[in-house]
């Protein structure tokens, strides 16, 4: 209370102690790769917003295109609006290691990436370092590309390993050393869902020579039409049955039979259909087909609520912690998952049935108070998707059903 020594009339404003939790956003893609340009911004996290930055950029006269420049071409026509492009230079790898911060490690200090992809890099190694930089970080989701060419449907259903050498007292090629053939073409597992596998590769136009058709990686065109879900649905929304802009054909037909092995194990179908054309046909991640985080738009919905109420509730840093801040917690987290709620992104006919958040004595005992802990407690129930559509149709007889009417109105 200040203290006042002149009679008078003073004006205070005084705050509502309310916090909002502001939503992050979703949409922001990252692409490691070879740019046309090999040698410029290497390894270097670039903002593009639009494809012409990335021409002014990355393009020179007369070059060749890429998968990189196939995939920012991609995001932009399907409706991204903004991206980090990391050349990787000419023969670059995807992570540093004992050389320093390259690849994908120049992307950790960008906080707004929530998409990861390097365009057409596939086989294990490539896999693991995308998916291990998502787990790592946990606010972000990796889009993995099949290989191009995949002779056996049967391949994709099992995890690629790293070719190795084995070697005898440290010959580099000694007598008896083995070599470890690749087991599969899939990605390994993530536990938390931290990545999606889409196959066949699609056929577009070159940009840079629009005369030429080519067969490119998908991830590019995948992370725009994420990027348009979001805008038009909102990131609960599973990002499937929806057209890949600029997809005019796939590299290889997908039938429902492949389709019913394929989609158990995590891959996400490009299917090609007479009437709607290229339609993405699959929304799951590389989890196990029986973990919670098996849906592609549950993980990505948690990674919005994780990441906003962290950003948001900083303010409860150094606060006494006591009833008071307990109650202003509770009310700005539920503020919050109401909004998602009304939005459709909750499951349940009321808020309660929604979400639950606790934060009272149960939660902070004496002892964590004493450690400086505030322990919040928060359940959600996620949208599911209607994956499989199950019409149940029989026949009955005409007779009796206008005879039950009858009965009824008589």
């Amino acid at each position: 209370m200040p203290l006042y020594y002149a009679p008078g009339i003073y004006v205070e404003e005084v705050p509502s102690g309310a916090n909002p939790i502001q939503p992050v956003g979703t949409s922001t893609a990252a692409f490691a790769g070879q740019a046309p340009m090999a040698d410029a911004r290497v390894n270097e996290a670039v903002p593009i917003d639009n494809w012409s930055q990335f021409l002014k950029t990355y393009v020179q006269e007369g070059a060749a295109s890429t998968a990189l420049s196939h995939a920012v071409a991609g995001f932009f026509l399907n409706g991204g609006r903004r991206c980090y492009v990391v050349n990787l230079g000419a023969g670059g790898a995807l992570t540093g290691g004992a050389k320093g911060r390259a690849g994908l490690d120049v992307l950790e200090t960008v906080d707004e990436v929530k998409i990861v992809a390097a365009p057409g890099m596939t086989g294990a190694g490539a896999y693991d370092a995308l998916l291990t930089h998502c787990e790592k970080l946990k606010d972000r989701v990796a889009i993995l590309d099949a290989p191009e060419t995949v002779p056996n449907i049967d391949l994709l259903t099992k995890a690629a390993v790293e070719k190795a050498t084995r070697r005898r007292g440290g010959d580099a090629e000694a007598p008896g050393s083995e070599e470890t053939e690749s087991a599969g073409l899939a990605p390994r597992m993530s536990k938390g869902g931290y990545g999606a596998f889409y196959f066949p590769w699609i056929t577009v136009r070159d940009p840079l020579s629009p005369n030429d058709l080519v067969n490119v990686p998908p991830c590019g065109h995948i992370a725009g039409m994420w990027a348009r879900s979001d805008a038009t649905r909102g990131v609960h929304k599973a990002p499937a049955n929806e057209t890949l802009r600029g997809a005019l054909n796939i590299s290889q037909r997908v039938s429902g039979a492949d389709q019913e092995a394929l989609n158990p194990k995590g891959v996400n179908c490009i299917r090609l259909f007479s009437r709607e054309g290229v339609l993405v046909w699959g929304a799951r991640t590389v989890a196990d087909g029986a973990s919670e985080w098996r849906y592609l738009n549950v993980r990505r919905l948690f990674n919005l609520i994780e990441e906003s109420i962290a950003l948001s509730t900083r303010w409860v840093v150094f606060e006494p912690n006591d009833r008071p801040l307990w109650k202003a917690i509770v009310r700005d987290v539920r503020a919050f998952l109401t909004m998602l709620w009304r939005d459709g992104a909750l499951m349940g006919r009321s808020a309660d049935e929604a979400f639950f958040v606790q934060c009272d004595e149960e939660t902070n005992p004496p002892e964590s108070i004493d450690q400086g802990l505030v322990v919040v407690r928060i359940g959600v129930a996620p949208v599911k998707p209607a994956e499989f559509v199950v019409f149940r149709i029989g026949q009955s007889a005409a007779g009796a059903r206008v005879e039950q009417e009858g009965g009824a109105n008589a």
